[in-house]
């Protein structure tokens, strides 16, 4: 065994590396506890106050009166007072554990495999770059049901949508994942139904509690707000402040509890912002329905489309909160696990990029914002930074599409496309079956591909690989 072997063993070790994610997570629930800057006070304050207010007042937010979050996010918070008030904050850190193990053990086979090794440590190193922000919001429930929705779509396309449909119902962002596999997948059908069903059900249980037009509040709740300091639009701003310009400053919304920027044109880009945003994900869309017309590989396309919306989400927006960078682990652990089993494009370069923009994050809050808010030039560097990394990281996702594009356009000669069996036209894109544990919907997987899968490389996990096999000859997985 050579030296670098050695010294990769290790890691690949299945009780290291889940003893690294627990710990991971218990040193970020301490930060939370006791660490500076406050940054567990979403919990401890607004949603506890929410709960209070529900339990106590009997006013329940989304359901009395308009709300900023859509209507399930009111159940984790319930959930984290089965103790009692007194335990809300290390009830809801237990709880995020719990959801994030979930996903884990999926995502790592419960141990019964090496494949996604690199990915699990990829998420590990993420947690402890971002910091404390990673599980003290109500984005930290929807992160891993998004995982867990995205890796269930190659073999469970209708529980993928019903878990991302509730995710989506906490937190609106993982919407955007519907939306992609709505694009990618020939599972539309599955899909689209299993999604509105799970959407109906919850406005139909909502509307029973007499929330009326208050179950979608949130939307203008989101509309109305201005531009938050931490929004990659803002920066122009806060230098702006910092060269002098008159009437441009940092202030608190004290309806909103968050620091905007007011100055000239910030009330014409605030009105704006939503309209550009709209337009970079209608180009996006387009840019992917061409992939399409290409007949690019599933494994190509869903990836990095995934990543264009979501960062397309956080770059062009009025509202930065640092929580929203959690959203990206999702599309980059997609892509590590495709390629993970041989397929899809190289998703190094976004795996990095987002790793460096959890770190600058973790900087900026909670420890060092009043820096950023004081306006001090070293932070407003970082932020810069930040900002500027995100149109990067979207740069690449849209990149990443054309390029599949023209390679699958380029390989429409005879002599270049590989022979397919027309039995097996419609192989899954079988990423999942080895690390779940209930067994594979063959009726489901068969949707799965658009044409022919992406170049496959020599997998060192030969169990995946026999997985793999067999479900592309239509044998059941054993």
């Amino acid at each position: 065994m050579t030296t670098s072997a050695t010294l990769r063993s290790p890691a690949r070790s299945p009780l290291l590396l889940w003893a690294a994610f627990i710990l991971a997570h218990l040193w970020l629930g301490a930060l939370n506890l006791y660490g500076p800057g406050q940054p567990f006070g979403d919990v401890t304050s607004v949603y506890k106050f929410w709960t209070d207010q529900a339990l106590v007042s009997n006013y329940w937010v989304g359901i009395d009166g308009s709300w900023v979050y859509p209507i399930v996010a009111l159940v984790p918070m319930l959930i984290a007072r089965v103790f009692g008030p007194e335990l809300f904050p290390s009830t809801w850190l237990g709880l995020v554990l719990v959801l994030d193990l979930l996903a884990f053990g999926i995502l790592t086979g419960w141990g019964r495999t090496s494949r996604n090794i690199v990915v699990a440590w990829w998420w590990v190193a993420f947690l402890l770059l971002l910091g404390p922000i990673a599980v003290g919001r109500i984005d930290s429930i929807t992160v891993p049901l998004a995982i867990v929705g995205v890796l269930l779509v190659a073999t469970r396309p209708r529980a993928a949508a019903v878990i991302l449909t509730l995710a989506t119902w906490i937190k609106v962002w993982p919407a955007a994942l519907l939306v992609s596999i709505l694009i990618a997948v020939r599972a539309r059908r599955k899909v689209v139904v299993s999604a509105g069903v799970t959407s109906l059900v919850i406005v139909a249980i909502a509307l029973s509690l007499g929330a009326g037009a208050n179950v979608f509040s949130f939307v203008a709740q989101q509309s109305a707000r201005g531009l938050q300091v931490e929004a990659p639009i803002s920066t122009v701003w806060l230098w702006q402040e910092f060269a002098g310009v008159p009437n441009t400053f940092v202030y608190y919304d004290q309806g909103l509890l968050t620091w905007q920027v007011r100055g000239p044109g910030v009330e014409a880009a605030s009105m704006l912002i939503n309209p550009l945003m709209a337009l970079v994900v209608v180009a996006i869309t387009i840019l992917a329905v061409l992939a399409l017309r290409s007949r690019v590989a599933v494994a190509d396309l869903l990836p990095s489309l995934s990543l264009a919306y979501v960062v397309a989400l956080i770059a062009v927006n009025k509202v930065g909160s640092p929580q929203y960078i959690t959203w990206l682990a999702v599309p980059v652990i997609l892509g590590l696990a495709i390629n993970a089993v041989g397929r899809g494009r190289l998703f190094r370069t976004p795996a990095v990029l987002v790793l460096v923009l959890a770190a600058l994050t973790q900087v900026i809050y909670p420890y060092l914002y009043g820096y950023l808010l004081s306006l001090d030039p070293l932070m407003l560097i970082v932020i810069s930074a930040r900002n500027l990394l995100y149109f990067v990281l979207l740069g690449w996702a849209v990149v990443s599409i054309w390029r599949a594009s023209r390679a699958a356009e380029f390989s429409v000669d005879p002599d270049d496309r590989p022979t397919v069996d027309r039995t097996t036209v419609d192989r899954p894109m079988a990423w999942l079956p080895a690390v779940w544990p209930f067994g594979v919907d063959h009726t489901s997987t068969e949707h799965m591909s658009t044409d022919h899968t992406s170049t496959d490389h020599t997998s060192t996990d030969h169990t995946s690989t026999e997985h793999r096999d067999r479900l592309d000859e239509g044998e059941p997985a054993r």
